[in-house]
């Protein structure tokens, strides 16, 4: 009778990566509670591991000496610095999130809700690689061959010379990568990734670990870039541990609303560019199609003399955005009035409605507050406090405000209205649309200048704002 495989459980932090033999309700290494996740390993898997960790560990020790002094220590003002070269394929929102344009040999990590877009996406972007004469290879954990030739033919690209492989071993991808030798892989998605060495199943914190450890190595080796699909959990995060987002050079997270037309790529992390940058695009029939001016699908289908209502300009990177902020506050039934926020921080506007009741004397306690930023964009910055208090107080007293009118200004805790940065291009990007009058911080009036053609009014705090309702 064969004797049963003997297994050894250990614990990981899904936040860190940290592993230990028992379970701790804290992570020792990052403190994080309720992240450490169970997992098995065969005894012949373990014992090779701990092998090859001894016989790191000897190598190591026997190397140090000879290793020591070796190394060379430069001094930093000496060294070339030299931009990475960057490769340009006429997407131009998805450069823009990028930093620039493409970046050969990075590892790129694209996260966002089923169905978003993201296969979709890079689908297109191959498409546009394949035509300018570059090595593409599309390997799939999730798809058949079919499937994919079918999304393809929907959405009307070109195909020929796109390389594509149905696979989750690990090995079997990497050896087809060095056999075939492509400038760009998609890994479509890491949660389906197996190696056969780890035990637990694909998805798990060790198997998500490893695959992006072996697609790491390859990139850096081979000098090819390497774009991996995460599928996010509930909380807008990339499933599997949290050390997946340290490894790779850029993270990418598809924002928006299935349902709805629009797609926001948002860069989170970048080692070759900014992290402030965003893709606007909209999901039609033949696929993700880019929009090049944001502000005016944002603004689109505005109400005309309604309360609530008013346009503030918010920066993303270096782009201006023009977003509709909407509010409707009513008298509650309740015992607890409902506060709701859709597209800005829940704890801001709470912060915010405290102010207005505090330094202006409007009871809102006793009143239904809902915030919404039209469009299905978040806005996070603190220019669009302006905006949200006085489309509180306009619905609040039910008087519409001129839909010429737009403001922005950061709101203190004491009611002053504070500077915020690059006043000029929000100033040009309003008057670029037609924007009559702005309500702008006081203090940033010496920056502006002079603008002809609209007219600017200057607000040290909140209520001299409201002299201009």
């Amino acid at each position: 009778m064969a004797s049963k495989s003997k297994t050894k459980t250990a614990w990981v932090c899904s936040e860190c990566g940290y592993d230990a033999p028992k379970w701790f309700g804290q992570c020792p290494s990052c403190k994080a509670y309720n992240t450490m996740k169970e997992f098995r390993i065969e005894a012949e898997s373990s014992n090779r591991y701990a092998r090859a960790e001894q016989a790191a560990a000897t190598s190591s020790a026997r190397g140090r000496t000879a290793l020591a002094g070796t190394s060379d220590i430069l001094d930093l003002s000496e060294i070339e610095a030299k931009e990475s070269p960057r490769i340009l394929i006429g997407f131009s929102e998805l450069e823009r999130a990028l930093g620039g344009g493409f970046v050969p040999g990075s590892v790129v990590l694209i996260g966002g809700d089923p169905g978003i877009g993201k296969s979709t996406l890079l689908l297109q972007a191959m498409c546009k690689m394949v035509a300018l004469g570059q090595v593409c290879l599309y390997a799939s954990g999730e798809e058949s061959p079919t499937q994919v030739a079918l999304r393809a033919q929907r959405l009307g690209v070109n195909t020929k010379g796109l390389k594509f492989i149905s696979e989750i071993q690990l090995e079997k991808i990497e050896a087809i990568i060095e056999e075939t030798s492509p400038q760009w892989v998609v890994i479509d998605s890491i949660q389906t990734m197996f190696h056969e060495d780890i035990s637990s199943a694909p998805g798990s914190v060790s198997q998500v670990r490893e695959a992006t450890s072996v697609f790491m190595q390859i990139a850096k080796r081979m000098g090819i870039s390497i774009f991996i699909v995460g599928h996010v959990t509930k909380e807008g995060v990339v499933a599997g541990p949290r050390v997946l987002e340290h490894m790779v050079d850029t993270v990418l997270y598809f924002e928006g609303d299935r349902h709805a037309a629009y797609r926001i790529l948002r860069g989170v992390k970048n080692r070759f560019g900014s992290t402030n940058e965003i893709g606007v695009f909209e999901m039609c029939q033949s696929g993700l199609k880019e929009v090049k001016n944001p502000s005016e699908y944002m603004l689109s289908g505005k109400p005309q003399g309604a309360s609530g209502s008013i346009v503030s300009c918010s920066m993303e990177g270096t782009r201006p955005i023009l977003v509709e902020v909407q509010a409707l506050v009513c008298r509650s039934n309740l015992a607890m009035p409902r506060r709701t926020a859709a597209g800005t921080d829940y704890n801001r506007v709470g912060l915010l409605m405290a102010v207005i009741e505090k330094r202006i004397g409007m009871h809102l306690s006793t009143c239904d507050a809902y915030v919404n930023i039209a469009g299905g964009i978040r806005m996070n910055e603190p220019a669009i406090d302006l905006a949200i208090v006085l489309a509180l107080i306009s619905s609040y007293k039910d008087i519409a405000i001129d839909e010429k009118t737009l403001a922005f200004g950061e709101v203190g805790l004491s009611g002053e209205i504070r500077a915020v940065s690059m006043a000029q291009q929000r100033v040009a990007e309003a008057r670029k649309l037609g924007f009559e009058t702005i309500i702008l911080p006081a203090v940033s009036m010496p920056s502006i200048g002079k603008v002809e053609g609209i007219r600017l009014l200057p607000a040290a705090n909140l209520r001299e704002a409201l002299k201009y309702l």
